[in-house]
């Protein structure tokens, strides 16, 4: 029996990393997760109060901004105000000619906006529960997702060398020597297990001698074996996020003062990232003899790139939905009417393959201010957390976060619950400098 907040959040990210690296498309799956999440929120609601009543005020507003979003596109607003919305016109043509004109939400999709609130639930659950929890609470967590990325790998070797689809999840995504592991997209994959390396350097330093750094070292070769087995471009390049991060660690570690074990100023950090980077290069031109190696960096010179189409004409749905926006989760329906023809391909583009452009499309102005103001409370909150006990894991969650921001320039990481519920520890990662720095053990047993 799972008894303790500890364990049940443990298990509904595992859980999440189960059933939700499909997408949109996979409803039941998702509904599972979202569901266990508000199971979780029910037993728990003392800590949500608690977490309502206690938490950072700048943290809060950022949760709720978030949650608004796609609840206020659902309100319902009559003709005077909905038909005057740029973008409209073909929802008023097919209304009058069903003849059912009246009132109607913003968004031009009801049911594709709620179930973009509903992907909400899972990150929700796991900030708002984790935050002031007990400490060990955070640390299952960031083990669980660190077995899961070893899990998704040995799940891809056997993808890789069974039979047929022997270990495919989901069989649509038939491409010969990709490992796709839990997840339906392989960026997604990709991007998981780089975040899956930052987590394991977060961890405390050990000897590698020892059972404990030994396994560390095993899980790393592993994860970054993965991100090359995925043979994703943006994965491929973002490894030296955590490879970076973890030499500035062990570099940064040297200087630390003795006793309070607080670190020399941002100059030696900056020396630190620049030796890293160094490293990473010397470490990196090697390997790219290898095949599958071969085979990334072979994707870097394809000529048939279609994002760069599918952009052009996205922008073009942005400037028509502006500043309201569509809607969230709307883009698949509504970039169909502004695609051009000598861009159309047997293929549905599906996704705006840039997620800051997808936003802007769904939630117009107002999504990318949130996006921004999500953005600066990590910069911030990282800043703070230099000079903190908890630094590491702290900048590990930034580090977490800035990955998924560099790959949604040219991909969409966060549009599956499991990447979801990880950006959701990420920000549990940053929250306990940036709120909880004077919690008294009492709080945390005080809550269920």
């Amino acid at each position: 029996m799972l008894k303790n907040r500890a364990d049940q959040l443990t298990a509904f990210v595992v859980l999440a990393a189960l059933f939700g690296g499909g997408g949109v498309a996979y409803g039941l799956s998702n509904l599972i997760i979202q569901l266990a999440a508000l199971a979780l929120l029910a037993l728990h609601y003392p800590a949500v109060r608690h977490f309502v009543a206690k938490a950072p005020r700048t943290l809060i507003a950022l949760l709720l901004a978030t949650l608004l979003v796609p609840l206020l596109q659902l309100a319902p607003l009559p003709p005077s105000i909905w038909t005057a919305m740029p973008g409209r016109e073909m929802v008023l043509e097919a209304l009058v000619a069903a003849g059912g004109e009246g009132w109607f939400a913003t968004t031009v999709n009801s049911a594709r906006t709620f179930v973009a609130f509903l992907g909400l639930l899972a990150p929700f659950t796991v900030i708002v529960l984790g935050w002031r929890s007990p400490d060990n609470t955070v640390g299952r967590m960031t083990l669980a997702f660190i077995a899961l990325g070893v899990a998704n790998v040995l799940l891809g070797a056997v993808q890789l060398l069974g039979p047929g689809h022997l270990g495919v999840l989901y069989v649509e995504n038939d491409m010969a020597g990709v490992m796709f592991g839990l997840f339906a997209n392989r960026n997604s994959t990709g991007i998981f297990l780089d975040c899956c390396l930052i987590l394991l350097a977060t961890l405390p330093p050990t000897r590698l001698a020892s059972t404990a750094g030994l396994a560390k070292m095993i899980a790393a070769v592993l994860l970054v074996l993965g991100v090359i087995l995925t043979q994703s471009r943006t994965s491929f390049v973002l490894l030296l996020v955590p490879l970076g991060f973890a030499v500035i660690r062990q570099i940064s570690a040297r200087f630390e003062r003795r006793g309070n074990g607080s670190i020399t100023p941002a100059p030696r950090l900056a020396l630190g990232s620049l030796i890293a980077l160094v490293t990473l290069g010397a470490i990196l031109v090697p390997l790219t003899g290898g095949s599958r190696i071969d085979s990334v960096l072979a994707r870097f010179e394809q000529k048939q790139e279609q994002r760069p189409m599918i952009w052009e004409d996205a922008r073009y749905s942005v400037s028509r939905y502006w500043p309201v926006g569509a809607g969230m989760a709307t883009f698949d329906e509504v970039f169909q009417a502004d695609e051009s023809l000598e861009y159309v391909s047997q293929r549905r583009a599906g996704r705006a393959h840039n997620d800051y452009i997808e936003i802007a499309i769904e939630a117009g102005a107002f999504g990318l201010a949130l996006v921004a103001a999500w953005a600066l409370w990590a910069f911030v909150s990282a800043w703070q957390a230099i000079a903190a006990p908890q630094r590491w894991p702290a900048l590990g969650g930034f580090a977490i976060l800035l990955t998924i921001g560099l790959q949604s320039v040219l991909d969409y990481p966060l549009r599956n619950q499991t990447m979801l519920c990880l950006a959701g520890l990420a920000v549990l990662l940053l929250a306990p400098v940036a709120g909880r720095g004077t919690r008294r053990t009492d709080d945390a047993e005080n809550v269920p």
